[in-house]
């Protein structure tokens, strides 16, 4: 018997595109966001284009809000 190579190979697919790089570009954005330079701001707000179904499946169990900042007195 032989395996379905297709289907498997869509399933594989389909979970980098859906699971692995925007959990991938979830972490790259949260360490570079307020640091990035104007380059590198466009290719950030390209990736978001290019995987955000992706983003919308994660963003319900991904939480990366900003520390609160310690205030000085």
């Amino acid at each position: 018997m032989q395996l379905p190579v297709v289907p498997l190979l869509y399933l594989a697919l389909g979970g980098v595109y859906l699971l692995v790089m925007p959990t991938l570009l979830f972490i790259y954005l949260s360490n570079r966001w307020y640091t990035a330079r104007s380059i590198e701001r466009v290719l950030m707000y390209f990736m978001v284009f290019l995987f955000f179904p992706g983003l919308l499946v994660l963003s319900p169990f991904l939480n990366f809000r900003p520390q609160k900042r310690p205030l000085q007195s």
